[in-house]
């Protein structure tokens, strides 16, 4: 597989007021024909969402959903009946399946909250929709496993052959990673 290299300062961005993202992939309101998605991975924005606000109550369908909070926390609730809050340290999957409709608030009235928001388009469409939420630890100079497509792996599961790593390494640490699937 041949490498690209994206560059942050290449990253689509979009500040809303409440919202300071930027984007890897085309999406909303900033297109790149040469970045529209890699493989199944459809969305890797890097968002700041400003205290006291957040993204209201929205539809989706038909894509995997993770959100990796680095600082702060979110309040999540959705159409399956899910209440939850999910802060820096877990990491949350909503397949969307046959639809869902979510909303993610920045509760506090003083801090930002950081986060990743991953969208990875389904091995099929209309999956049935799923919440989860898990915690892990980083262990520094490692890989985390957070996201599998296998249920019984270490994180959680999504329903495409993707995984996600977290990882935390100390200046001029070096690590190798193999991939999981070699196709």
């Amino acid at each position: 597989m041949k490498a690209i290299i994206h560059k942050a300062n290449d990253r689509g961005y979009a500040n809303l007021g409440w919202l300071d993202a930027r984007h890897s992939f085309s999406f909303a309101n900033w297109y790149d024909p040469e970045k529209v998605h890699f493989g199944a991975l459809r969305v890797l924005n890097d968002d700041i969402v400003a205290p006291s606000s957040g993204f209201g109550k929205h539809p989706h369908d038909n894509m995997e959903i993770i959100t990796i909070p680095l600082s702060g926390s979110l309040a999540h609730e959705d159409s399956m009946g899910n209440g939850s809050t999910i802060m820096s340290g877990e990491v949350q999957v909503m397949s969307a399946g046959t639809g869902v409709f979510h909303s993610e608030k920045n509760l506090s009235r003083t801090e930002e909250v950081r986060l990743f928001q991953i969208w990875i388009i389904p091995n099929k469409r209309d999956h049935n929709p799923r919440y989860d939420q898990i915690k892990y630890t980083i262990t520094p100079n490692n890989f985390t496993q957070v996201v599998s497509p296998n249920q019984d792996d270490e994180g959680t599961w999504i329903n495409q052959n993707a995984w996600i790593h977290l990882g935390q390494l100390d200046e001029n640490k070096e690590l190798s990673y193999s991939k999981k699937d070699p196709s």
